[in-house]
């Protein structure tokens, strides 16, 4: 028995949710006294698979088909479940994503496999029975799950665990496996990925602005303001909509839904649907110069004041403190 980790690569770099992904699935091991091996798909340099041992696993398997250069989740899931098959992996993390969830659910159905998706927490019990607590109805509540299938799946939601890093090195092994045709039956022709320094995603700081900016041309004081912070820069629908910012920045309920360690809303309501993309935040801040504003209600700290006044002087600080 073992524990399986799939990796995600962006441009040949182990992406930081994947780390965590590895981390938890190596804290998982620990509990069920097993082993964890990660399994990374697509081009990528064994300098850089060799750090996931920094965050608790031995062994990388690197399948690096030239097929399986742009990500495709019914060849990515073949792929893991042949590598489930290889080291006779029971529990198999993933990180939650676009692609995480989609190869999560193909791989469940490969493998006839119990699968839990946003997982917000490490696991208890044991191999036979995993309790694990994942966040249900737009994270307005929590559920506890019992696993007792043979395999479980379980997808994880970002900053489910604080990870903890080493300077292990990870031995990294080439994992041959043929890809079905029928896999490929869909293909990528081509990727566009979003503009920004930091993907939405992956980010542990996102400021984000809402109608309360009163135009576009308004936002060169928030990109500051995240400039500083190195943080990301995110926006409410009706912003989207309005063409103020790009949809692909669009945060809510219909739009991307983020964990950061920090979320700076800055004047933003707080409608439902935007409370929905972003409850899974470790702390909120809003600054809001109506007191009245329901996102204040969902907030750790708050700021009542202008944002053209408080986001400047934010800045000043930050600049200064740094």
């Amino acid at each position: 028995m073992s524990v399986l980790i799939f990796t995600e690569l962006d441009n040949g770099s182990l992406r930081r949710s994947s780390l965590e992904a590895v981390f938890f699935g190596a804290e998982v091991a620990k509990l069920l006294g097993t082993t964890a091996t990660a399994l990374a798909i697509g081009p990528a340099e064994n300098s850089e698979l060799e750090l996931a041992g920094n965050y608790g696993t031995a062994k990388v398997l690197h399948a690096s088909d030239v097929r399986l250069a742009q990500a495709n989740s019914m060849a990515y899931a073949s792929t893991l479940a042949a590598a489930v098959e290889q080291v006779g992996a029971k529990v198999v993390i993933i990180a939650k994503s676009a692609l995480g969830d989609a190869v999560a659910a193909r791989l469940a159905g490969k493998l006839k496999a119990g699968l839990v998706s946003n997982v917000v927490e490490l696991p208890d019990g044991d191999a036979s029975n995993l309790r694990v607590k994942r966040s249900i109805y737009t994270g307005k509540a929590f559920a506890v799950t019992e696993m007792t299938s043979e395999i479980k799946i379980i997808t994880i939601r970002k900053n489910a665990v604080a990870p903890e890093a080493s300077e292990t090195k990870a031995e990294v092994e080439a994992f041959s496996t043929t890809p079905n045709e029928q896999d490929f039956a869909a293909k990528v022709t081509g990727v566009e990925k979003a503009d920004g320094e930091v993907p939405l995603t992956e980010a542990d700081i996102i400021v984000s602005g809402g109608r309360g900016m009163k135009g576009p041309e308004n936002w060169g004081i928030l990109e500051d303001f995240a400039h500083a912070l190195h943080a990301a820069t995110g926006c409410s629908k009706p912003v989207s909509d309005l063409d103020w910012r790009p949809h692909h920045e669009h945060i809510g309920q219909t739009g991307i839904k983020v964990s950061p360690n920090l979320y700076v809303a800055c004047g933003i309501s707080g409608a439902i649907q935007h409370l929905a993309g972003v409850n899974g935040s470790k702390v909120i801040v809003v600054i809001n110069k109506d007191p009245e504003a329901p996102f204040f209600k969902a907030a750790d700290y708050g700021i009542v004041g202008d944002v053209f006044e408080v986001l400047p002087r934010l800045t000043k600080a930050v600049q200064s403190a740094g």
